[in-house]
């Protein structure tokens, strides 16, 4: 299955690690460096066209990917899920 986040970027749901609300999870200094350090080493992918929302991590292989998305987690959650697109 796939997993729409939007701006016509497409993951497979098999390679997501997680889902996450950007604002809570934001609010700690851990995913703060994480994301710092994901952007400085060139794993993240814009995929809003607008303020993000949530960000998604994924990883196939050795590689890790971190999308920002401008939809909801509990949105993504639910699409994921569900097998809709």
């Amino acid at each position: 299955m796939y997993l729409h986040l939007g701006k016509g970027t497409v993951v497979r749901t098999d390679s997501i690690v997680g889902i996450f609300d950007l604002d809570i999870t934001s609010q700690s200094h851990l995913t703060r460096k994480y994301l710092s350090a994901a952007e400085k080493a060139g794993q993240v992918v814009n995929a809003a066209e607008d303020i993000p929302k949530s960000f998604v991590v994924c990883r196939d292989g050795e590689k890790s990917r971190v999308y920002l998305s401008q939809m909801a987690s509990a949105t993504l959650l639910k699409r994921a899920e569900s097998g809709s697109l």
